[in-house]
């Protein structure tokens, strides 16, 4: 039986959950530990990240720190250069929900604005294109058929989101092929990823999207996810094979269930994982998605939903929790109708056709 994992994220006031399912409302970041290693930059995490060692920029060829605008927030994260000419890998939640991406190279401090080339929403993974780079030097990455427990890892990102070298943090590996469900919060559906590196490198706020070394300098992972709590460090990575695999089908422009290429469809409301707090499931939706704010001007505000309400389905399927909307959405693109299935506060269903607007990163 898998075990709910917190996956380190930095930002509370802007959530893109998959084909921009959820936004927020509001203007504040604090930290928030459900998606690993995003950090916000406008505001201190609720706790700081506990210190590990910087290491010399000149041993980092192809790592860079990424810096992502949000509406009303900022916030960190880390990836890796693919190609001399400034293609990017990185974790989905690091970009999901941007509006303006910057890169800035760490060997070199030459920074860049970034765009989105696709992003794999499921499996938590998105390429980035570069304006105007060339020569870049490219991540020394591997895949290894030998990585074994007990091999010595270390660990590397922009931790704490503070930007400039970066940070690096040792470990081995502990476990191999581990599956994980994050736990769902607040505005973010849990989500089931597989076959993960597990290693005790205390994997930070910020390093979203930064490589896993093994002891040859050789990337071997990319960090992703850690477990809080308790009186052992458990970090996850995926492994860069597969990393790998997902950024040549987003390079090759293969559109899927799970990949989307270019910015997502956009429904523009925020959903919430309880059903406590101010808004209730009605008795009527029993389960479903519960909207806990909704963006003005998109096309959940134009159809009449608003916070309160709760999805019951897309296009005729029955939508039970936040990652069923999430999952019903996938693949959309701007300008596809669908309907829409609600039931309001008053314990009323409605429907109605919505055409999807052109969202932010996913």
């Amino acid at each position: 039986m898998t075990k709910p994992y917190r996956r380190r994220r930095g930002r509370l006031t802007y959530v893109a959950a998959t084909a921009m399912v959820a936004l927020a409302l509001g203007g504040c970041t604090r930290g928030r530990l459900h998606r690993p290693a995003r950090v916000p930059t406008t505001a201190p995490a609720t706790a700081a990240p506990a210190p590990v060692a910087p290491i010399a920029s000149s041993g980092l060829p192809g790592v860079v720190n990424i810096d992502v605008r949000l509406p009303g927030a900022r916030a960190a994260g880390t990836g890796m250069v693919l190609t001399s000419g400034g293609e990017i890998l990185t974790n989905n939640h690091v970009i999901e929900g941007s509006t303006s991406i910057t890169v800035t190279i760490v060997t070199t401090g030459a920074s860049y604005s970034a765009t989105v080339v696709g992003a794999d929403v499921v499996d938590d993974i998105a390429v980035l294109q570069l304006s105007g780079a060339s020569g870049l030097a490219t991540a020394n990455l591997s895949s290894p058929t030998n990585l074994a427990v007990g091999d010595a890892v270390t660990g590397v990102g922009n931790a704490g989101g503070t930007g400039g070298t970066p940070s690096a943090s040792p470990g081995v590996v502990t476990a191999l092929d581990q599956t994980i469900t994050t736990q769902a919060e607040g505005s973010a559906a849990g989500e089931t990823l597989h076959g993960l590196i597990e290693t005790n490198a205390d994997i930070q706020a910020g390093d979203s999207g930064g490589p896993l070394f093994d002891a040859n300098d050789q990337v071997v992972g990319i960090d992703t996810a850690a477990e809080e709590g308790g009186y052992t460090t458990a970090g996850y990575a995926i492994p860069i094979a597969s990393a790998l695999s997902i950024a040549q089908q987003i390079e090759n422009g293969q559109a899927s269930a799970n990949v989307v290429i270019g910015n997502p469809a956009f429904l523009g409301v925020q959903v919430s994982s309880s059903t406590g707090g101010r808004y209730r499931y009605s008795q009527a939706a029993g389960s479903g998605a519960l909207i806990s704010g909704v963006v003005s001007g998109t096309p959940a505000a134009n159809a009449g939903l608003v916070a309160g309400d709760t999805i019951t389905a897309i296009d005729g399927t029955s939508i039970t929790d936040p990652s069923d909307l999430t999952s019903a959405l996938a693949g959309h693109t701007p300008g596809q109708q669908i309907t829409v299935t609600w039931v309001n506060g008053s314990g009323a269903a409605q429907s109605t056709a919505v055409t999807l607007a052109t969202g932010p990163a996913l």
